[in-house]
Protein backbone atom coordinates (compact mmCIF):
# COMPACT_ATOMS: atom_id res chain seq x y z
CA UNK A 1 0.00 0.00 0.00
CA UNK A 2 2.74 2.28 0.96
CA UNK A 3 4.57 1.70 -2.39
CA UNK A 4 0.94 2.76 -4.41
CA UNK A 5 0.79 5.77 -2.82
CA UNK A 6 4.66 6.76 -3.27
CA UNK A 7 4.44 6.12 -6.75
CA UNK A 8 0.92 8.20 -7.13
CA UNK A 9 3.04 10.85 -5.33
CA UNK A 10 6.16 10.55 -7.56
CA UNK A 11 3.37 10.32 -10.41
CA UNK A 12 2.11 13.92 -9.27
CA UNK A 13 5.47 14.95 -8.23
CA UNK A 14 6.63 14.47 -11.90
CA UNK A 15 3.92 16.47 -13.39
CA UNK A 16 4.90 19.20 -11.31
CA UNK A 17 8.23 19.63 -11.47
CA UNK A 18 7.90 19.23 -15.69
CA UNK A 19 5.22 21.43 -15.96
CA UNK A 20 7.73 23.90 -14.05
CA UNK A 21 8.76 24.48 -17.54
CA UNK A 22 8.40 27.31 -19.63
CA UNK A 23 5.59 25.77 -21.81
CA UNK A 24 3.12 24.04 -19.97
CA UNK A 25 0.42 24.42 -17.03
CA UNK A 26 -1.58 23.15 -14.57
CA UNK A 27 -1.77 19.47 -16.08
CA UNK A 28 -2.05 17.26 -13.03
CA UNK A 29 -5.20 17.05 -11.28
CA UNK A 30 -3.73 15.60 -8.55
CA UNK A 31 -2.81 18.34 -7.11
CA UNK A 32 -6.43 19.60 -7.05
CA UNK A 33 -9.26 20.18 -9.83
CA UNK A 34 -9.92 23.68 -11.16
CA UNK A 35 -12.78 25.20 -9.78
CA UNK A 36 -14.77 27.95 -11.32
CA UNK A 37 -14.47 30.68 -8.80
CA UNK A 38 -16.56 34.25 -8.48
CA UNK A 39 -15.66 36.54 -11.16
CA UNK A 40 -12.50 38.37 -10.14
CA UNK A 41 -12.40 41.87 -11.37
CA UNK A 42 -9.38 43.40 -10.03
CA UNK A 43 -7.35 40.34 -12.10
CA UNK A 44 -9.50 41.09 -15.20
CA UNK A 45 -9.06 44.44 -15.18
CA UNK A 46 -5.03 44.02 -15.05
CA UNK A 47 -5.32 41.47 -17.28
CA UNK A 48 -6.87 43.54 -19.97
CA UNK A 49 -4.07 46.49 -19.20
CA UNK A 50 -1.72 43.44 -19.93
CA UNK A 51 -2.98 42.89 -23.28
CA UNK A 52 -3.40 46.45 -24.12
CA UNK A 53 0.28 46.84 -23.67
CA UNK A 54 1.43 43.87 -25.37
CA UNK A 55 -0.99 44.93 -28.89
CA UNK A 56 0.88 48.07 -28.90
CA UNK A 57 4.15 46.21 -28.74
CA UNK A 58 2.81 43.92 -31.41
CA UNK A 59 1.55 47.03 -33.26
CA UNK A 60 5.07 48.68 -32.87
CA UNK A 61 6.87 45.33 -33.56
CA UNK A 62 5.07 44.51 -36.88
CA UNK A 63 6.50 47.71 -38.56
CA UNK A 64 9.94 46.30 -37.67
CA UNK A 65 9.35 42.77 -39.06
CA UNK A 66 10.25 42.92 -42.83
CA UNK A 67 12.54 40.09 -43.22
CA UNK A 68 12.69 36.93 -42.17
CA UNK A 69 15.21 37.51 -40.41
CA UNK A 70 13.23 39.57 -38.29
CA UNK A 71 10.17 37.62 -37.85
CA UNK A 72 12.45 34.77 -37.21
CA UNK A 73 14.81 36.12 -34.91
CA UNK A 74 13.86 39.46 -34.51
CA UNK A 75 17.08 40.31 -36.91
CA UNK A 76 19.39 38.88 -34.51
CA UNK A 77 19.35 42.40 -32.51
CA UNK A 78 18.34 41.44 -28.93
CA UNK A 79 20.99 41.95 -26.44
CA UNK A 80 22.07 39.52 -23.80
CA UNK A 81 20.48 41.25 -20.98
CA UNK A 82 17.02 41.31 -22.89
CA UNK A 83 17.52 37.70 -24.28
CA UNK A 84 18.12 36.71 -20.69
CA UNK A 85 15.22 37.96 -19.27
CA UNK A 86 12.85 36.57 -22.21
CA UNK A 87 14.62 33.19 -21.96
CA UNK A 88 13.64 33.38 -17.81
CA UNK A 89 10.26 34.33 -19.35
CA UNK A 90 10.38 31.38 -21.40
CA UNK A 91 10.87 28.81 -18.54
CA UNK A 92 8.79 30.49 -15.62
CA UNK A 93 5.44 29.31 -16.17
CA UNK A 94 1.92 30.40 -14.43
CA UNK A 95 3.11 26.19 -13.09
CA UNK A 96 6.21 27.38 -11.66
CA UNK A 97 5.10 29.80 -9.55
CA UNK A 98 1.31 27.57 -8.96
CA UNK A 99 2.47 24.27 -8.73
CA UNK A 100 5.70 24.09 -6.94
CA UNK A 101 4.72 26.78 -4.20
CA UNK A 102 1.77 23.75 -4.17
CA UNK A 103 4.38 21.41 -4.01
CA UNK A 104 6.70 23.04 -1.14
CA UNK A 105 3.29 23.47 1.13
CA UNK A 106 2.71 19.78 0.63
CA UNK A 107 6.49 18.07 0.61
CA UNK A 108 8.44 20.41 2.00
CA UNK A 109 12.31 20.22 1.11
CA UNK A 110 11.22 17.38 -1.76
CA UNK A 111 9.92 20.63 -3.86
CA UNK A 112 12.88 22.26 -3.72
CA UNK A 113 15.02 19.44 -4.71
CA UNK A 114 12.86 19.15 -7.64
CA UNK A 115 13.97 22.68 -8.45
CA UNK A 116 17.23 22.29 -8.16
CA UNK A 117 16.85 19.14 -10.96
CA UNK A 118 15.75 21.08 -13.96
CA UNK A 119 18.09 24.35 -13.02
CA UNK A 120 21.05 21.96 -13.20
CA UNK A 121 20.22 22.05 -17.51
CA UNK A 122 21.33 26.14 -18.03
CA UNK A 123 25.00 25.29 -16.82
CA UNK A 124 24.89 22.40 -19.81
CA UNK A 125 23.20 24.97 -22.01
CA UNK A 126 25.72 27.50 -21.08
CA UNK A 127 29.21 25.52 -21.57
CA UNK A 128 28.40 22.54 -24.06
CA UNK A 129 25.83 24.69 -26.12
CA UNK A 130 25.16 28.34 -26.37
CA UNK A 131 28.23 29.81 -28.35
CA UNK A 132 28.21 27.07 -31.05
CA UNK A 133 24.11 27.37 -31.30
CA UNK A 134 24.85 31.22 -32.21
CA UNK A 135 28.03 30.56 -34.13
CA UNK A 136 26.34 27.71 -36.62
CA UNK A 137 22.44 28.63 -36.39
CA UNK A 138 20.59 30.92 -38.25
CA UNK A 139 17.05 30.61 -37.51
CA UNK A 140 16.23 26.68 -36.31
CA UNK A 141 18.14 24.10 -34.51
CA UNK A 142 18.08 22.12 -37.30
CA UNK A 143 20.63 24.56 -39.11
CA UNK A 144 22.74 23.14 -37.04
CA UNK A 145 22.00 19.35 -36.83
CA UNK A 146 21.99 20.03 -41.10
CA UNK A 147 24.81 22.18 -41.55
CA UNK A 148 27.20 19.43 -42.98
CA UNK A 149 24.82 16.99 -43.42
CA UNK A 150 21.86 15.92 -46.22
CA UNK A 151 19.60 18.77 -45.53
CA UNK A 152 16.26 17.00 -47.08
CA UNK A 153 16.25 14.02 -44.38
CA UNK A 154 17.94 15.76 -41.39
CA UNK A 155 15.69 18.81 -41.48
CA UNK A 156 12.71 16.59 -41.94
CA UNK A 157 13.50 14.76 -39.03
CA UNK A 158 14.18 17.71 -37.18
CA UNK A 159 11.06 19.48 -37.95
CA UNK A 160 9.11 16.16 -37.18
CA UNK A 161 10.76 15.98 -33.48
CA UNK A 162 10.12 19.68 -33.21
CA UNK A 163 7.23 19.35 -34.39
CA UNK A 164 6.06 16.75 -32.02
CA UNK A 165 7.38 18.79 -28.82
CA UNK A 166 5.33 21.84 -29.76
CA UNK A 167 2.56 20.13 -30.16
CA UNK A 168 2.42 18.21 -27.24
CA UNK A 169 3.95 21.43 -25.06
CA UNK A 170 0.82 23.39 -26.73
CA UNK A 171 -1.86 21.08 -25.59
CA UNK A 172 -1.14 20.63 -22.06
CA UNK A 173 -0.91 24.29 -22.33
CA UNK A 174 -4.48 24.99 -23.29
CA UNK A 175 -5.59 22.46 -21.30
CA UNK A 176 -3.56 24.62 -18.07
CA UNK A 177 -4.45 28.13 -19.70
CA UNK A 178 -9.05 26.68 -19.42
CA UNK A 179 -8.38 25.06 -16.38
CA UNK A 180 -6.34 28.25 -15.11
CA UNK A 181 -8.45 31.32 -16.10
CA UNK A 182 -12.05 28.76 -14.69
CA UNK A 183 -10.05 28.73 -11.31
CA UNK A 184 -8.60 32.47 -11.88
CA UNK A 185 -10.93 34.45 -12.97
CA UNK A 186 -14.37 32.72 -13.30
CA UNK A 187 -14.28 32.79 -17.03
CA UNK A 188 -15.57 29.46 -18.67
CA UNK A 189 -12.83 27.20 -19.93
CA UNK A 190 -13.78 27.30 -24.11
CA UNK A 191 -13.72 31.14 -23.80
CA UNK A 192 -10.48 30.98 -22.09
CA UNK A 193 -9.24 28.80 -24.66
CA UNK A 194 -10.36 31.07 -27.37
CA UNK A 195 -8.62 34.22 -26.13
CA UNK A 196 -5.68 32.70 -25.39
CA UNK A 197 -5.27 31.35 -28.93
CA UNK A 198 -6.55 34.10 -30.60
CA UNK A 199 -3.88 36.29 -28.95
CA UNK A 200 -0.97 33.67 -29.57
CA UNK A 201 -1.98 34.19 -33.42
CA UNK A 202 -2.01 38.11 -33.11
CA UNK A 203 1.66 38.16 -31.47
CA UNK A 204 3.32 36.05 -33.71
CA UNK A 205 1.58 36.56 -36.82
CA UNK A 206 1.80 40.30 -36.62
CA UNK A 207 4.87 40.78 -34.31
CA UNK A 208 7.28 37.69 -34.93
CA UNK A 209 9.73 37.40 -32.83
CA UNK A 210 10.18 41.27 -31.85
CA UNK A 211 6.78 41.03 -30.19
CA UNK A 212 7.35 37.88 -28.59
CA UNK A 213 10.55 38.61 -26.92
CA UNK A 214 8.70 42.06 -25.56
CA UNK A 215 5.85 39.94 -24.15
CA UNK A 216 8.26 37.47 -22.85
CA UNK A 217 10.43 40.15 -21.23
CA UNK A 218 7.20 42.49 -19.61
CA UNK A 219 5.45 38.80 -17.88
CA UNK A 220 8.86 37.95 -16.56
CA UNK A 221 9.39 40.93 -15.25
CA UNK A 222 5.51 40.82 -13.90
CA UNK A 223 6.23 37.44 -12.76
CA UNK A 224 9.42 38.23 -10.98
CA UNK A 225 7.98 41.85 -9.29
CA UNK A 226 4.41 39.87 -7.94
CA UNK A 227 6.49 36.84 -6.83
CA UNK A 228 9.00 39.15 -5.12
CA UNK A 229 6.36 41.52 -3.29
CA UNK A 230 4.24 38.74 -2.02
CA UNK A 231 7.61 36.69 -0.98
CA UNK A 232 8.79 40.03 0.75
CA UNK A 233 5.06 40.73 2.46
CA UNK A 234 4.87 37.30 3.89
CA UNK A 235 8.33 36.44 5.23
CA UNK A 236 8.01 40.91 6.82
CA UNK A 237 5.31 38.56 9.16
CA UNK A 238 8.13 36.45 10.66
CA UNK A 239 10.56 38.98 10.91
CA UNK A 240 12.72 38.38 7.62
CA UNK A 241 13.94 35.26 10.02
CA UNK A 242 14.53 31.89 7.96
CA UNK A 243 15.10 30.51 11.40
CA UNK A 244 11.89 31.41 12.51
CA UNK A 245 9.83 30.44 9.33
CA UNK A 246 10.91 27.10 9.53
CA UNK A 247 10.22 26.22 13.01
CA UNK A 248 6.70 27.97 12.90
CA UNK A 249 6.70 25.76 9.27
CA UNK A 250 7.68 22.58 11.29
CA UNK A 251 5.23 22.74 13.96
CA UNK A 252 2.25 23.17 11.78
CA UNK A 253 3.04 20.47 8.94
CA UNK A 254 1.99 17.38 8.57
CA UNK A 255 5.43 15.77 8.24
CA UNK A 256 6.69 17.52 10.96
CA UNK A 257 10.81 18.32 10.98
CA UNK A 258 11.05 15.40 8.50
CA UNK A 259 9.52 18.59 6.02
CA UNK A 260 13.63 19.37 5.73
CA UNK A 261 13.99 15.87 5.19
CA UNK A 262 14.04 14.10 1.11
CA UNK A 263 11.37 11.41 1.90
CA UNK A 264 9.00 10.30 -0.98
CA UNK A 265 11.79 11.61 -3.88
CA UNK A 266 13.91 8.83 -3.66
CA UNK A 267 11.78 6.63 -3.04
CA UNK A 268 11.93 5.01 -6.04
CA UNK A 269 15.57 6.13 -7.42
CA UNK A 270 14.94 5.10 -11.52
CA UNK A 271 12.05 7.46 -11.87
CA UNK A 272 13.28 10.21 -10.01
CA UNK A 273 17.04 9.50 -11.71
CA UNK A 274 15.12 9.15 -15.50
CA UNK A 275 12.86 12.17 -14.48
CA UNK A 276 16.03 14.49 -14.04
CA UNK A 277 17.68 13.19 -16.96
CA UNK A 278 14.97 14.23 -18.98
CA UNK A 279 14.66 17.70 -17.50
CA UNK A 280 18.08 18.61 -17.75
CA UNK A 281 18.80 17.61 -21.16
CA UNK A 282 15.15 17.79 -22.14
CA UNK A 283 15.75 22.07 -21.70
CA UNK A 284 18.78 21.56 -24.16
CA UNK A 285 16.56 19.90 -26.80
CA UNK A 286 13.50 22.24 -26.13
CA UNK A 287 13.04 24.23 -30.08
CA UNK A 288 11.60 27.27 -28.31
CA UNK A 289 14.63 27.75 -25.98
CA UNK A 290 17.13 26.97 -28.37
CA UNK A 291 15.61 28.98 -30.92
CA UNK A 292 16.51 32.19 -28.54
CA UNK A 293 20.35 31.87 -28.82
CA UNK A 294 19.36 32.73 -32.32
CA UNK A 295 18.18 36.35 -31.96
CA UNK A 296 21.45 38.03 -30.07
CA UNK A 297 24.37 39.65 -32.05
CA UNK A 298 27.06 37.26 -31.29
CA UNK A 299 28.70 34.00 -29.05
CA UNK A 300 29.25 36.16 -26.47
CA UNK A 301 25.65 38.00 -25.77
CA UNK A 302 24.12 34.29 -26.16
CA UNK A 303 26.44 33.27 -23.32
CA UNK A 304 25.80 36.52 -21.52
CA UNK A 305 22.13 35.78 -21.66
CA UNK A 306 22.46 32.30 -20.38
CA UNK A 307 24.26 33.72 -17.24
CA UNK A 308 21.51 36.39 -16.88
CA UNK A 309 18.45 34.11 -17.09
CA UNK A 310 20.33 31.81 -14.52
CA UNK A 311 20.50 34.30 -12.08
CA UNK A 312 17.30 35.22 -12.82
CA UNK A 313 15.42 31.45 -12.71
CA UNK A 314 17.70 31.12 -9.15
CA UNK A 315 16.59 33.99 -7.80
CA UNK A 316 12.84 32.99 -8.00
CA UNK A 317 13.18 29.67 -7.59
CA UNK A 318 13.84 30.69 -4.09
CA UNK A 319 11.31 33.22 -3.86
CA UNK A 320 8.96 30.32 -4.26
CA UNK A 321 10.45 28.31 -1.82
CA UNK A 322 9.96 31.31 0.67
CA UNK A 323 6.69 31.71 -0.93
CA UNK A 324 5.50 27.98 -0.23
CA UNK A 325 7.23 27.26 3.47
CA UNK A 326 5.71 30.67 4.71
CA UNK A 327 2.06 29.52 3.01
CA UNK A 328 2.35 26.60 5.24
CA UNK A 329 1.84 28.36 8.19
CA UNK A 330 -0.65 31.87 6.79
CA UNK A 331 -2.48 29.66 3.94
CA UNK A 332 -2.30 26.16 6.20
CA UNK A 333 -3.31 28.04 9.90
CA UNK A 334 -5.98 29.85 7.99
CA UNK A 335 -9.74 28.33 8.20
CA UNK A 336 -10.73 31.09 5.95
CA UNK A 337 -8.66 28.88 2.75
CA UNK A 338 -10.40 25.85 3.96
CA UNK A 339 -13.79 24.66 2.79
CA UNK A 340 -16.01 24.57 5.56
CA UNK A 341 -13.75 26.26 6.81
CA UNK A 342 -12.10 23.07 8.46
CA UNK A 343 -8.23 23.47 8.87
CA UNK A 344 -5.88 20.49 7.15
CA UNK A 345 -8.91 20.08 4.53
CA UNK A 346 -9.25 20.72 1.10
CA UNK A 347 -8.25 24.45 0.23
CA UNK A 348 -11.05 25.83 -1.63
CA UNK A 349 -10.17 26.01 -5.46
CA UNK A 350 -7.57 23.13 -5.48
CA UNK A 351 -4.60 22.09 -4.43
CA UNK A 352 -3.02 24.99 -6.79
CA UNK A 353 -4.44 27.64 -5.37
CA UNK A 354 -1.18 28.14 -2.56
CA UNK A 355 0.05 30.86 -4.12
CA UNK A 356 -2.88 32.85 -4.52
CA UNK A 357 -4.42 32.33 -0.88
CA UNK A 358 -0.88 32.97 0.38
CA UNK A 359 -1.26 36.62 -1.98
CA UNK A 360 -4.58 36.99 -0.35
CA UNK A 361 -3.49 36.39 2.69
CA UNK A 362 -0.45 38.95 2.26
CA UNK A 363 -1.50 41.78 0.28
CA UNK A 364 -5.04 41.15 0.16
CA UNK A 365 -7.62 41.17 -2.95
CA UNK A 366 -5.27 43.64 -4.82
CA UNK A 367 -2.33 41.18 -4.45
CA UNK A 368 -4.31 38.10 -5.66
CA UNK A 369 -5.98 40.34 -8.82
CA UNK A 370 -2.40 41.22 -9.75
CA UNK A 371 -0.85 37.81 -9.41
CA UNK A 372 -4.13 36.07 -11.18
CA UNK A 373 -3.28 38.46 -14.00
CA UNK A 374 0.18 37.65 -13.98
CA UNK A 375 -0.54 33.91 -14.14
CA UNK A 376 -2.51 34.43 -17.57
CA UNK A 377 -0.15 36.78 -19.05
CA UNK A 378 2.83 34.26 -18.47
CA UNK A 379 0.56 31.54 -20.34
CA UNK A 380 0.00 34.14 -23.45
CA UNK A 381 3.77 34.61 -23.37
CA UNK A 382 4.83 30.88 -23.30
CA UNK A 383 2.39 29.54 -26.39
CA UNK A 384 3.33 32.76 -28.54
CA UNK A 385 7.36 31.28 -28.11
CA UNK A 386 6.12 27.65 -28.90
CA UNK A 387 3.92 28.76 -32.24
CA UNK A 388 6.85 30.87 -33.30
CA UNK A 389 9.19 27.42 -32.61
CA UNK A 390 6.71 25.34 -34.45
CA UNK A 391 5.48 27.49 -37.37
CA UNK A 392 9.59 28.07 -38.12
CA UNK A 393 10.20 24.24 -38.41
CA UNK A 394 7.48 24.00 -40.92
CA UNK A 395 8.43 27.50 -43.15
CA UNK A 396 11.86 27.42 -42.70
CA UNK A 397 13.23 23.86 -42.47
CA UNK A 398 10.17 22.11 -44.68
CA UNK A 399 8.77 24.17 -46.82
CA UNK A 400 11.91 26.57 -47.69
CA UNK A 401 14.59 24.24 -47.30
CA UNK A 402 13.24 20.76 -47.93
CA UNK A 403 9.84 21.02 -50.72
CA UNK A 404 11.56 24.40 -52.14
CA UNK A 405 15.27 23.31 -51.62
CA UNK A 406 16.58 26.48 -50.58
CA UNK A 407 14.96 28.35 -53.29
CA UNK A 408 11.95 29.92 -51.53
CA UNK A 409 11.85 33.69 -51.48
CA UNK A 410 11.64 35.47 -48.28
CA UNK A 411 7.79 36.69 -48.59
CA UNK A 412 6.94 33.31 -49.22
CA UNK A 413 8.25 31.89 -46.18
CA UNK A 414 7.06 34.77 -43.99
CA UNK A 415 3.78 33.74 -45.29
CA UNK A 416 4.32 30.11 -44.70
CA UNK A 417 4.96 30.50 -41.56
CA UNK A 418 1.82 33.00 -40.73
CA UNK A 419 -0.55 30.30 -42.14
CA UNK A 420 1.39 27.65 -40.29
CA UNK A 421 1.09 29.55 -36.90
CA UNK A 422 -3.08 30.35 -37.90
CA UNK A 423 -3.13 26.26 -38.26
CA UNK A 424 -1.15 25.49 -34.86
CA UNK A 425 -3.16 28.13 -33.23
CA UNK A 426 -6.41 26.36 -34.40
CA UNK A 427 -5.54 23.17 -33.59
CA UNK A 428 -4.14 24.04 -30.05
CA UNK A 429 -7.86 25.51 -29.26
CA UNK A 430 -9.76 22.21 -30.98
CA UNK A 431 -7.43 19.56 -28.72
CA UNK A 432 -7.60 22.00 -26.17
CA UNK A 433 -11.40 21.31 -26.15
CA UNK A 434 -10.94 17.70 -26.40
CA UNK A 435 -8.48 17.05 -24.12
CA UNK A 436 -10.09 19.28 -20.87
CA UNK A 437 -11.67 16.12 -19.25
CA UNK A 438 -8.11 14.45 -19.63
CA UNK A 439 -5.13 14.03 -17.15
CA UNK A 440 -2.58 15.79 -19.86
CA UNK A 441 0.60 15.08 -18.21
CA UNK A 442 1.40 12.17 -19.94
CA UNK A 443 2.38 14.69 -22.99
CA UNK A 444 4.73 16.71 -20.63
CA UNK A 445 6.74 13.47 -20.17
CA UNK A 446 6.03 12.80 -23.74
CA UNK A 447 7.25 16.23 -24.88
CA UNK A 448 10.48 16.23 -22.68
CA UNK A 449 11.30 13.08 -23.51
CA UNK A 450 11.31 13.63 -27.43
CA UNK A 451 13.47 16.65 -26.08
CA UNK A 452 16.45 14.80 -24.47
CA UNK A 453 15.81 11.60 -26.52
CA UNK A 454 15.63 12.98 -30.27
CA UNK A 455 16.90 16.76 -30.40
CA UNK A 456 19.82 16.70 -27.74
CA UNK A 457 21.81 13.64 -28.81
CA UNK A 458 21.97 14.46 -32.28
CA UNK A 459 22.42 17.98 -31.95
CA UNK A 460 25.18 17.43 -29.80
CA UNK A 461 26.68 15.24 -31.54
CA UNK A 462 26.60 16.87 -34.68
CA UNK A 463 28.60 19.91 -33.18
CA UNK A 464 31.15 17.68 -31.06
CA UNK A 465 31.94 14.41 -32.74
CA UNK A 466 33.69 14.15 -36.22
CA UNK A 467 32.72 11.12 -37.17
CA UNK A 468 28.83 11.86 -37.45
CA UNK A 469 27.18 10.96 -40.45
CA UNK A 470 23.59 11.74 -42.06
CA UNK A 471 22.74 7.81 -41.67
CA UNK A 472 23.72 7.85 -37.68
CA UNK A 473 21.88 11.00 -37.40
CA UNK A 474 18.58 9.83 -39.18
CA UNK A 475 18.80 6.87 -37.28
CA UNK A 476 19.71 7.92 -33.71
CA UNK A 477 16.93 10.80 -34.14
CA UNK A 478 14.31 8.51 -35.22
CA UNK A 479 15.26 5.99 -32.65
CA UNK A 480 15.17 8.45 -29.63
CA UNK A 481 11.68 10.08 -31.06
CA UNK A 482 10.15 6.54 -31.24
CA UNK A 483 11.33 4.70 -28.22
CA UNK A 484 10.62 8.09 -25.93
CA UNK A 485 6.93 7.62 -27.31
CA UNK A 486 6.67 4.45 -26.90
CA UNK A 487 7.95 4.53 -23.23
CA UNK A 488 5.42 6.97 -22.63
CA UNK A 489 2.48 5.40 -24.46
CA UNK A 490 3.34 1.80 -22.75
CA UNK A 491 4.07 3.47 -19.35
CA UNK A 492 1.11 3.41 -16.46
CA UNK A 493 0.27 7.56 -17.51
CA UNK A 494 -0.77 6.14 -20.92
CA UNK A 495 -1.70 2.54 -21.15
CA UNK A 496 -3.44 2.14 -17.69
CA UNK A 497 -5.04 5.79 -16.68
CA UNK A 498 -5.66 6.70 -20.21
CA UNK A 499 -6.41 3.78 -22.19
CA UNK A 500 -7.71 1.48 -19.26
CA UNK A 501 -5.52 -1.58 -19.89
CA UNK A 502 -4.92 -3.37 -16.25
CA UNK A 503 -1.39 -3.18 -16.00
CA UNK A 504 1.40 -1.23 -18.25
CA UNK A 505 3.52 -2.75 -20.39
CA UNK A 506 6.77 -0.28 -19.41
CA UNK A 507 7.07 -0.12 -15.48
CA UNK A 508 8.67 3.80 -15.07
CA UNK A 509 6.86 6.35 -16.10
CA UNK A 510 10.10 8.64 -17.53
CA UNK A 511 11.74 7.62 -21.06
CA UNK A 512 14.92 9.37 -20.72
CA UNK A 513 16.96 6.74 -19.01
CA UNK A 514 16.15 4.03 -21.46
CA UNK A 515 15.82 6.19 -24.79
CA UNK A 516 18.79 8.84 -24.89
CA UNK A 517 21.36 5.83 -24.42
CA UNK A 518 19.77 3.93 -27.18
CA UNK A 519 19.65 7.34 -29.15
CA UNK A 520 23.36 7.77 -28.72
CA UNK A 521 24.13 4.21 -28.88
CA UNK A 522 22.58 4.18 -32.90
CA UNK A 523 24.17 7.66 -33.80
CA UNK A 524 27.80 6.29 -32.90
CA UNK A 525 26.41 2.33 -34.74
CA UNK A 526 25.21 3.49 -37.81
CA UNK A 527 27.94 6.23 -37.81
CA UNK A 528 30.67 3.87 -37.82
CA UNK A 529 28.84 1.34 -40.09
CA UNK A 530 28.96 4.66 -42.82
CA UNK A 531 31.60 4.18 -45.39
CA UNK A 532 30.09 5.56 -48.39
CA UNK A 533 31.85 8.51 -50.20
CA UNK A 534 28.85 11.00 -48.98
CA UNK A 535 29.86 9.91 -45.32
CA UNK A 536 33.73 9.88 -45.84
CA UNK A 537 32.72 14.33 -47.16
CA UNK A 538 30.38 14.57 -44.06
CA UNK A 539 33.23 13.71 -41.70
CA UNK A 540 35.98 15.87 -43.34
CA UNK A 541 33.53 19.23 -43.46
CA UNK A 542 33.62 18.77 -39.75
CA UNK A 543 37.21 20.83 -39.63
CA UNK A 544 35.65 23.91 -41.17
CA UNK A 545 32.55 23.75 -38.92
CA UNK A 546 34.68 23.89 -35.87
CA UNK A 547 35.84 26.79 -37.11
CA UNK A 548 32.94 28.34 -37.58
CA UNK A 549 32.19 27.20 -34.20
CA UNK A 550 34.85 28.42 -32.42
CA UNK A 551 35.27 32.05 -33.73
CA UNK A 552 31.76 32.77 -35.72
CA UNK A 553 33.34 33.93 -38.85
CA UNK A 554 30.28 33.72 -41.63
CA UNK A 555 27.97 33.53 -38.69
CA UNK A 556 24.51 35.49 -39.56
CA UNK A 557 24.74 38.90 -38.32
CA UNK A 558 22.75 41.66 -37.03
CA UNK A 559 20.11 43.15 -39.52
CA UNK A 560 20.39 47.01 -39.26
CA UNK A 561 17.10 48.41 -38.26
Amino acid sequence: MTRLRTHSWLRSAAAVALLATPALALAAPDLGAAQKQPLNWHAIGMFFAFVLMTLGITYWAAGRSKSASDFYTAGGGITGKQNGLAIAGDFMSAATLLGLTAMIYGDGVDGYIYMVAFFVGWPIILFLMAERLRNLGKFTFADITAYRLSQGPVRTMAAISSLTVVCFYLVAQMVGAGQLIKLLFGLDYNVALVVVGVLMMVYVIFGGMVATTWVQIIKACMLLAGGTAIMLLAFAQFGFSLDTLLTKAMEVHRLGTNMLSPGKLLADPVTALSMGLGLMFGIAGLPHILMRFFTVTNAQEARKSVFYASGIIAFFFNVIAIMGLSAIVLVGTNPEFFEGGVVGGKLIGGGNMVALHLAKAAGGNLLLGFLSAVAFATILAVVAGLALAGASAISHDLYARVIMKGKASESSEIRVSKIATLGLGVVAVLLGMAFEKMNVAFMVALAFGVASCANFPVLLMSMYWKGLTTRGALVGGYTGLISSVLFVVFSKSVWVDVLGNPAPLFPYTQPALFAMPLAFLAIYVFSKLDTSAQAQAERAAFDDQYVRAQTGVGAASAAAH
